[in-house]
């Protein structure tokens, strides 16, 4: 199965299963939300247009936008908040792929403003450091300056949470970001469980976490959730 892409062809088949697997991960927000593809030539990040949503995306539907915001290839509208992807890659050259949802957990939890612990396997993945916050603003990240900024928040980090807007996850290439979306949804989703029930008590310590963290998120297990998401996606 495809994960990277050397063609313009092949990163737009990559746009377009991310799209649907993050759709299939329960990540669409009507036609909000969007996957990034950086483009093999470097003129910039293959995306889903404007207007549609994740699970309705087929090839006809992605774009090429330029760090400028100029659509080079394609017939649809940009999204308007192209800087996050086009600017986390100008920072990040180990990123092949960028995930922006709208994660009703990731929006819940952070809301709460407390450390997102180790308590399941997901959680491991953004424990040990604590999984940063990109605080300076909840709008729409519509700017080079805001990219920039949200860019500083990641740092080296596979993911950020959003408060009042979602999530941001990287991956050297669409599956391993996509995964990564839908894991970070998902140990926001446990703790918040967790935390309705009582007090949390218990979660890993950071010599466990980050054992663990090598061999249950290995690129091998992400590339088999990956799979999964593309086999539900259809």
């Amino acid at each position: 199965m495809l994960t990277t892409s050397s063609t313009s062809s092949e990163a737009i088949a990559l746009a377009v299963q991310g799209s649907r697997a993050l759709a299939a991960a329960g990540q669409s927000d009507m036609v909000w939300g969007h996957v990034s593809v950086r483009d093999p030539e470097d003129r910039g990040v293959w995306m889903k247009s404007s207007g549609w949503g994740l699970e309705e995306i087929d090839e006809s539907k992605i774009v090429l936008v330029s760090p400028d915001g100029d659509v080079l290839h394609g017939s649809g509208r940009r999204h308007i908040e192209y800087p996050i992807h086009t600017e986390i890659m100008a920072r990040r050259a180990d990123v092949g792929a960028v995930v922006h949802s709208h994660s009703d957990a990731a929006n819940a939890f952070s809301a709460l403003d407390v450390p997102l612990r180790p308590i399941s396997h997901a959680g491991s993945l953004f424990s040990y450091p604590d999984v940063p916050r990109f605080t300076l603003t909840g709008g729409l990240i519509s700017t080079t300056a805001l990219g920039q900024a949200l860019a500083d928040a990641l740092e080296s980090a596979p993911a950020c949470l959003m408060p009042q807007h979602g999530l941001v996850a990287v991956g050297k290439d669409v599956p391993a970001a996509v995964m990564t979306a839908a894991l970070l949804d998902r140990a926001c989703r446990t703790q918040l469980m967790a935390m309705a029930a009582g007090p949390v008590a218990r979660w890993g310590s950071e010599a466990d976490t980050v054992a663990k963290r090598s061999v249950v998120w290995s690129d091998t297990q992400l590339t088999a959730g990956w799979e999964y998401l593309v086999r539900l996606a259809g």
